[in-house]
């Protein structure tokens, strides 16, 4: 079906429609100072340390921030499994072979419905354990320390992202980012201004699935290349937190993020489902959630990818502090408050290591050439008219109303839930792409 061809294209589609990306157009070019510490975060016998090099010496020769360079070494979609590195392919069979992996088989799942794993196969049992179904994995995050509102945002970086800290900026505070990789290819200016002001990056994997559907090698990739890219983009910091899509995770994934990669999994325990609301809404499930008891502390499900859910986020943050909350970063809030494998934050300087380029970039409502091609195939693939659908795409405005529709499309919507946002206009434009 055409609709479930555009679902599983995202984000690339929600790239498409929301907003204007970043184009590749050079201001200037500043250096910017990163500095790593002299140990890592994981034992010393860790794959990640052989992974994802990084100190004074290394010799590397990292492209701009935001320069076609910088971009071309990563994919345009779903990575190739067939043209993994092979440091990451040796270090997930030596994982496997150490009896480190369990052997799950993959979930298969339709638009708005649950993954379901094949017959005879309990999530909820201990062997299996999937956060879709609410099972705690021991280890993994759903819950901050008693009394601590522990920030983060999903599905980021996009054009809301500087609004966002800017606002917290203002309030003397900062969040945890979950970011997406291929918004990080489509937005670098929004990543390095979040990275700049001392938030904290995480990764939400490479183009947002149902991380339960994916085999060992389409879990590799979608960890790997968004690691890979961060670190690039950092000065060389490895993120030690990710929270999985939809929530998605068992014990087979949340291994390959742990054993291969270092990653730890952090889920949530309240959701405002932002992404589907209104900021009125928003501000009740903040409002019923902050009355509740402090212990244990709240990690709130929340999104950067709408000017609602912004919004909303803004209009509730106030009751935070005034119910008594005190405000935090997820990532600093939650263990040792070291945010990074090898870093203390992003903008800590225990060890002065090389510096990277990175670019202020301008925007521009131009498409990228290689998101109309991915999704002009995957409309193609469904019998559907190709040049139709893309001069459909060329003519969207990336209002508000189409963001919020992008929104409900990325968080498993389906067509009767977009019709229910009564916004007539923008479903009239966006039903281009289903003609």
């Amino acid at each position: 079906m055409l609709f479930r061809s555009i679902l599983l294209g995202l984000p690339l589609v929600q790239a498409l429609i929301v907003t204007p990306h970043d184009s590749h157009g050079h201001d200037h070019i500043h250096e910017v100072r990163r500095s790593l510490p002299d140990s890592w975060y994981q034992p010393e016998g860790h794959p990640i340390h052989d992974l994802f090099k990084r100190d004074t010496d290394d010799g590397a020769d990292y492209p701009a921030v935001g320069s076609p360079a910088w971009s071309a070494g990563y994919p345009t979609g779903a990575p190739d499994t067939t043209n993994l590195p092979a440091a990451w392919v040796a270090a997930l069979n030596a994982a496997v072979a150490a009896g480190k992996i369990p052997s799950i088989p993959p979930t298969t799942n339709t638009p708005g419905t649950n993954p379901v794993y094949p017959t005879g196969i309990d999530p909820s049992s201990p062997s299996v354990c999937s956060a879709t179904y609410k099972c705690r994995i021991p280890g993994d995050i759903w819950d901050s320390p008693d009394g601590v509102f522990a920030s983060s945002f999903d599905d980021g970086p996009s054009p809301l992202t500087p609004s966002l800290v800017q606002f917290l900026g203002g309030n003397n505070d900062t969040t945890t980012h979950f970011m997406i990789g291929i918004n990080i290819i489509y937005y670098p200016s929004q990543f390095l201004t979040a990275l700049n002001a001392g938030h904290d990056i995480g990764v939400h994997t490479w183009t947002h699935p149902y991380m339960t559907t994916q085999s060992n090698l389409d879990l590799l990739g979608q960890f790997g290349y968004t690691i890979q890219l961060i670190h690039d983009s950092s000065g060389g910091r490895v993120p030690r937190y990710w929270r999985p899509p939809y929530g998605d995770s068992d014990m087979r994934v949340r291994a390959i993020a742990l054993e291969v990669f270092g990653l730890e999994t952090v889920i949530w325990n309240q959701d405002t489902d932002d992404w589907d609301g209104t900021p009125d809404s928003i501000q009740a499930a903040m409002t019923r959630f902050l009355a509740m008891p402090k212990s244990p502390g709240l990690i709130v499900l929340e999104h950067e990818i709408a000017s609602t859910t912004v919004n909303g986020f803004m209009t509730a943050y106030p009751m935070i502090k005034s119910n008594g909350w005190k405000f935090m970063s997820l990532a600093k809030a939650i263990a040792d408050g070291r945010t990074y494998q090898n870093a203390e934050g992003s903008l800590s300087d225990d060890v002065e290591s090389a510096g990277i380029l990175v670019e202020s970039t301008s925007t521009s409502t131009a498409l990228p050439t290689t998101t109309l091609a991915l999704v002009a195939t995957s409309i193609a693939q469904s019998n559907t008219s190709v040049t139709s659908a893309t001069s459909a795409a060329n003519n969207l405005s990336p209002t508000p109303e189409i963001s919020q529709i992008s929104a409900a499309i990325l968080h498993g919507g389906n067509l009767k839930q977009l019709a229910s946002l009564s916004l007539l206009s923008s479903v009239l434009v966006f039903s281009h792409l289903l003609l």
